[in-house]
C-alpha cells in the first residue's frame, strides 16, 4: 500500500513542524496548524463513528472560513469524497449537481440543512447530516465550531484512511459558464502533484502569508505550512469585493502571496492608484480565470513594486499547465496582444506537455502524430501531465469527447480552447473553441478582436458574438463602456459606433465587424467574475439585431 497518498497525511507532517504557528485566520479568529490537525481529527472521529467511510460522497455546503477547512480535511482523513458545488451557480444548477452525485452525507451550515428539507427528492440519497451551527433541523449531528473547540477535546492521532494514488479524492464542479456544470473527478495523486507544482514553481510555502480569495486554495496553503488569511467577502462575487477591505487585509497581515480573480485585482489596483496606496508586502500574485490584459500587469507594478504577477493557465480539468508572468512582458508581446494576435499564456510548466491539434467536433480516441499542427498554426489546445483529471463524474460521453489516450496509456485533456505556439515556443490563447464566429470570410476569434476594440478609451469590455447559423454568421460586437458613459443619446451613440468602426476597419482581423451594441454590465461567470458569458450575450444580441431596422 503506497504511503502518504492521502493529501490529509501532509497536514499531520505540517502540524508536527509548525504546530504553534497560525495556520488560518478569518474575521478575527484563528487556528494553529496543531489545532487544525487536531480539530479535523475530532471531526473525522464523529464522521467515522456515524458511519461515514471510504468512498462515500459527501456534499460540502459551508461558508469559507476555518470550519470549512477543518471539515474538508476531516472528510479526506476518513477516505470519503468531498463534493464541491459553487452555490453561486443558482439553485437550479445546484440541485441538478446534487441529484447527479447522489451524496451519502452532507456537511453544511444551518441554511443548507433546512434547504434540503424543501427538496426531499433531490436529497433522498443522504444518510448522514452534520453541522457546526446551531438551529439545525432534528437529526443533524452537531460538530464543534472553532469557539466550542478546546485542546482538552483532542483525540490524539486519528488513523487517516489509506488510499491508492488513483482513488477518487474529490468531485469539483465546474461553474457552468460554458455549458452545464460538470463534476470533475480529482484523484489523490492529482492533489499531491498540484501541491508540488504550487510549492516548487510558484514558491508557495512557510515563508509567505497567503490571502486565498478562492476558498479551496486555502487547503493547499495548509499542507504547505503557509499561513492564510481568508478575506471577508463572498467568493462567488470577487468583482464585488470591497477594495478598501482587501487593501487593509493585505497591509495589516503582511500578505505576501495571493491567488484571486483578475476582476478582484483590477478593482484593487484602481482603488490603490486612486488612493496612492502601495502594498509593499506583496511578493507573488496569481490571477486566473480569464485573459489578463497587459495594463493590469502594469497597474499591479505600481501598487505592489516588490511583486511578480503570475498567470497560471489551465482549467478545472487540468491545472496548472502553463504560466505567464509580468516579467515575461516585452514590447513585442504587448503590441501583439493589442493588435489581436491573442493572449500569451507562456510556456508549459515542468512535467507538462501541450499540443495544438486540428480542431474537430468528434472524439479522438487515441493520439496520432498526424493531428498535431506545427508552430504558428491555430488549433485546439491539448494538455498532458499528472494534473490531468481522469473523467467527468458519470458523464461518459462528455469524458469521451474531452479525453485522448496518449502513448503509454496516459490521458490527455482537450481544453476546449483555441491557440497556437509561436516561433519562441510560447503558447497563445485565442479563445474558447465554442465561441468561434464562422463568417463567409472565415473564422473570427472573439478575444483577439476584443483586444483590438478595447483600444478605444471608453471601452471597458468588448464581446464578439455571431448571429445566425454557422457558416453564415454575422459578427456583432457588444460593448460595455467604462462607468458613466451609458446611457447614450442618439448622436453620442452614432459617434461612438463610428469611432469603433474606424478602429475595426484598420485591422485585418476586425475589418468586417460593422455592427455594435451596448450593454452594461456584462454577464460573467460566478467563480471569477471575469469570463464573459458570450452564450447569453449572443441570445441578447440576436434579439436586439432582429428588432433593429
Amino acid at each position: 500500500m503506497p504511503e502518504k497518498c492521502n493529501i490529509a497525511h501532509f497536514l499531520a507532517d505540517i502540524a508536527e513542524r509548525y504546530g504553534e504557528k497560525t495556520a488560518v485566520s478569518f474575521k478575527g479568529r484563528s487556528i494553529t496548524f496543531s489545532d487544525l490537525h487536531s480539530m479535523s481529527s475530532l471531526y473525522a472521529c464523529s464522521l467515522r463513528a456515524s458511519g461515514l467511510g471510504i468512498g462515500m460522497r459527501t456534499l460540502m455546503m459551508l461558508r469559507p472560513g476555518i470550519e470549512f477547512i477543518v471539515a474538508v480535511f476531516a472528510v479526506f482523513k476518513t477516505g470519503a469524497i468531498p463534493v464541491f458545488i459553487d452555490p453561486g451557480m443558482g439553485i437550479g444548477n445546484l440541485l441538478r449537481c446534487v441529484r447527479k452525485t447522489k451524496p451519502r452525507a452532507l456537511i453544511g451550515i444551518a441554511k443548507a440543512q433546512w434547504t434540503r428539507l424543501l427538496f426531499p427528492r433531490t436529497f433522498n440519497s443522504l444518510e448522514f447530516s452534520f453541522s457546526h451551527e446551531s438551529l439545525c433541523p432534528p437529526g443533524v449531528i452537531k460538530l464543534p465550531s472553532l469557539d466550542d473547540f478546546s485542546r482538552s477535546a483532542q483525540v490524539g492521532d486519528f488513523q487517516t484512511a489509506s488510499v491508492q494514488p488513483d482513488d477518487t479524492a474529490a468531485i469539483v464542479f465546474t461553474t457552468g459558464s460554458t455549458g452545464p456544470p460538470k463534476g470533475v473527478v480529482y484523484t489523490h495523486q492529482i492533489y499531491i502533484e498540484q501541491k508540488r507544482m504550487i510549492s516548487e514553481f510558484y514558491g508557495a510555502g512557510p515563508e509567505h502569508v497567503d490571502m486565498p480569495a478562492f476558498p479551496l486554495f486555502a487547503l493547499f496553503s495548509a499542507v504547505m505550512g503557509m499561513p492564510s488569511v481568508i478575506p471577508d467577502f463572498n467568493p462567488s462575487f470577487p468583482a464585488m469585493a470591497d477594495p478598501a477591505l482587501i487593501a487593509r487585509t493585505i497591509s495589516e497581515n503582511n500578505i505576501s502571496f495571493s491567488f484571486a480573480s483578475p476582476a478582484l485585482w483590477r478593482n484593487l489596483a484602481d482603488y490603490c492608484i486612486e488612493k496612492s496606496i502601495v502594498l509593499e508586502s506583496l511578493k507573488k500574485v496569481l490571477m486566473a480565470g480569464a485573459p489578463v490584459a497587459c495594463d493590469l500587469h502594469e497597474k499591479l507594478r505600481k501598487i505592489a513594486p516588490n511583486c511578480v504577477a503570475m498567470v497560471p493557465y489551465g482549467a478545472t480539468e487540468a491545472l496548472p499547465v502553463a504560466n505567464f508572468s509580468s516579467s515575461d512582458i516585452t514590447r513585442d508581446i504587448a503590441s501583439a496582444v493589442s493588435s489581436g494576435r491573442g493572449y500569451c499564456v507562456g510556456k508549459p510548466l515542468p512535467g507538462i506537455k501541450i499540443h495544438v491539434i486540428k480542431p474537430t467536433e468528434d472524439p479522438v480516441g487515441s493520439w496520432d502524430d498526424s493531428i498535431e499542427l506545427p508552430n504558428g498554426e491555430t488549433g485546439e489546445i491539448v494538455v498532458e501531465g499528472k494534473v490531468v483529471t481522469p473523467e467527468y463524474y458519470e458523464l461518459a460521453e462528455l469524458t469521451r469527447l474531452a479525453k485522448i489516450r496518449g502513448r503509454g496509456g496516459r490521458l490527455m485533456h482537450r481544453m476546449g480552447d483555441m491557440g497556437f505556439f509561436d516561433e519562441k515556443g510560447l503558447l497563445w490563447f485565442k479563445g474558447r473553441k465554442a465561441h468561434r464566429v464562422f463568417t463567409p470570410d472565415g473564422v473570427i476569434y472573439p478575444v483577439c478582436c476584443e483586444a483590438v476594440l478595447k483600444s478605444h478609451p471608453k471601452v471597458f469590455r468588448a464581446a464578439l458574438v455571431g448571429i445566425c447559423d454557422k457558416g453564415i454568421q454575422t459578427p456583432v460586437a457588444v460593448i460595455e463602456p467604462v462607468p458613466g458613459v451609458l446611457p447614450l443619446d442618439q448622436d453620442r451613440r452614432e459617434k461612438f459606433i463610428s469611432q469603433l468602426q474606424d478602429i475595426a476597419s484598420r485591422n485585418p482581423i476586425t475589418k468586417n465587424i460593422r455592427d455594435f451594441l451596448f450593454m452594461s454590465p456584462f454577464p460573467v461567470d460566478i467563480r471569477h467574475n471575469a469570463k464573459i458569458s458570450r452564450e447569453s450575450l449572443a441570445v441578447w444580441a440576436a434579439a436586439r439585431k432582429i428588432q433593429s431596422p
